[in-house]
């Protein structure tokens, strides 16, 4: 691929970004939403960090691979589960990870 047609690639990307978020303010003007939708809205952020989450520590390339960072985030959770603060549950997982790279994990 060229860099003109990589480019061309990027700004129609844009474009059709810019496009989508612009439709919904549009069509739905100033009206109500239902309530099922606004708790559906809710969930959303959540539900795209733990898919984001999942598959940085599941994933290595295009297989499914258990190691060290997987460790680490498993640490966090439980840390976070337990009701620590996120910079305690950073700490953990980077002590954690640094620690099962260290043992060739």
């Amino acid at each position: 691929m060229s860099a003109q047609t990589a480019w061309a690639v990027v700004a129609l990307c844009a474009v059709v970004t810019a496009f989508i978020k612009g439709v919904g303010p549009f069509a739905l003007g100033g009206r109500e939403l239902p309530p099922w939708f606004g708790g559906v809205v809710v969930l959303l952020a959540p539900a795209l960090l733990a898919a984001l989450v999942v598959t940085q520590a599941l994933a290595d390339g295009d297989r499914l691979a258990v190691g060290a960072d997987t460790a680490g985030v498993a640490a966090a959770g439980l840390v976070l589960w337990r009701g620590a603060s996120i910079l305690v549950a950073v700490a953990v997982a980077a002590v954690v990870t640094a620690a099962a790279r260290a043992a060739g994990v």
